[in-house]
């Protein structure tokens, strides 16, 4: 009694692979095939390369974030005073930052005096915003002080300001310049109030990664600072800094009742959740605008396997009067599309790889062809494209593409297993 192969034995890949072969003479079949293989390719190539720009766009923000911002912002509700004046500032912010750095979790508390000014230089002038801070203080803020962006000495911050690199560009100044400061609120007179124009040395000059950073902030010493804005004796705000900000939330609480009564609190998520969640929503519709295209890419191995089988009508005759199986053939044709899908795959995922990881270098050649000017910082926020190479990104290209490459080849298969040998031959 003869013995009936396995499964997807060594001679069913041997038609499979000749039928991938087929010449041009034979129905265009290789032709087919090529235009299958290159759509699923370009189709796997750009979803991992949209899925690694998306994942590096998003890090590369949330980075700049927490590198260059409070995780959380303390600030007093509106009080009044005995003559009816009102104000939101901290009056006992060092035992308050005290009782904050006790909170577990906390790594940092920092006393903050904030405000709005104009900087003029001798090459113009600019609107930016002024951060009192201590000098220590500065020093741990990881974007800030960054000695591979930066210029000047940090430590010479209680001597002069920090400045942003836009800040710098804007006024045409450098570390060593003398840069004015004027605030509307300045000295109270019995004739009003008179704009207080103050003089500072710039020491050092930083780059936060972030165009909207770098462009408006300045950073003072705390005590001048309390002493430019009227802000004698107190804080506007304490910013703190936590070991995991990802779980913010669940410090809020904690932190509450560290600040005591009349205390507010506003988390990175608070001031840019809203962006975050429009990220995730532009995310999954990205995604499912490329799977589409990567199913219209695998329809075109359908169409090459549909005219494969009528192509190779006669040969599916003979094959099955020589005691072929429908299940035999089934797997010989679902092998040539599969092939086609594995194969494409294959290239996508190198393709899509090298762009991820030479990115810097092709967009470099981009914006050089088109005359620079491809990515505006203003408008986006980050100096330059990033893209983050994530495993599990690649993991969901190459399922999704070999899975529609498996689903949509089984029809023509089943098609070319169920054809009667009699009818295929009728005409032979």
């Amino acid at each position: 009694m003869a013995r009936t192969p396995p499964p997807f034995a060594p001679f069913e890949w041997m038609i499979a692979w000749r039928y991938l072969r087929a010449r041009r003479a034979e129905g265009g079949v290789s032709v087919m095939t090529w235009i299958s293989l290159i759509g699923i390719t370009l189709a796997v190539f750009a979803l991992i390369a949209t899925l690694a720009v998306r994942a590096g766009f998003r890090a590369e923000f949330v980075d700049t974030i927490l590198g260059a911002n409070a995780h959380v912002t303390v600030y007093s509700s509106t009080q009044f005073d005995e003559q009816g004046v009102a104000s939101r500032t901290i009056p006992d912010y060092e035992a308050m930052a005290e009782r904050l750095r006790a909170v577990p979790g906390v790594t940092r508390v920092a006393p903050l005096v904030r405000g709005q000014v104009m900087a003029a230089s001798g090459s113009g002038n600019s609107g930016v915003e002024v951060y009192g801070i201590a000098p220590e203080d500065l020093a741990t803020i990881p974007r800030i002080a960054d000695p591979e962006t930066a210029q000047g000495d940090i430590a010479r911050f209680s001597e002069g300001i920090a400045i942003g690199s836009g800040v710098a560009r804007e006024l045409r100044v450098g570390v060593g310049d003398r840069i004015r400061l004027i605030s509307p609120e300045g000295v109270k007179t019995p004739f009003g109030t008179s704009p207080r124009v103050n003089a500072y040395e710039i020491v050092y000059v930083f780059s936060a990664g972030r165009y909207d950073i770098d462009r408006t902030r300045i950073y003072m010493p705390f005590a001048e600072a309390q002493g430019y804005f009227n802000r004698e004796g107190v804080a506007d705000e304490l910013e703190v800094m936590v070991a995991d900000p990802e779980r913010i939330d669940e410090m809020t609480l904690p932190l509450l009742r560290a600040g005591g009564e009349r205390v507010l609190l506003w988390t990175w998520r608070d001031a840019s959740g809203a962006f975050l969640r429009a990220l995730d929503i532009e995310d999954n519709v990205m995604f499912i605008i490329l799977s589409i295209l990567v199913l219209i890419a695998a329809m075109n191995i359908v169409s090459g396997l549909i005219m494969l089988v009528k192509n190779k009508g006669r040969d599916i005759g003979i094959l099955r009067t020589m005691g072929l199986t429908e299940g035999a053939v089934l797997r010989v044709f679902f092998i040539c599309g599969a092939f086609v899908g594995l194969i494409g795959t294959f290239f996508g995922v190198i393709l899509g790889c090298l762009f991820a990881i030479w990115i810097d270098p092709i967009f470099s050649a981009v914006n050089y062809v088109a005359g620079g000017g491809v990515w505006d910082p203003s408008i986006r926020g980050i100096y330059e494209l990033p893209a983050k190479l994530q495993a599990r990104d690649v993991l969901s290209a190459v399922v999704l593409s070999l899975g529609l490459s498996f689903v949509v080849t089984i029809f023509p298969a089943r098609r070319a297993a169920r054809m009667n040998p009699v009818e295929a031959l009728r005409y032979e």
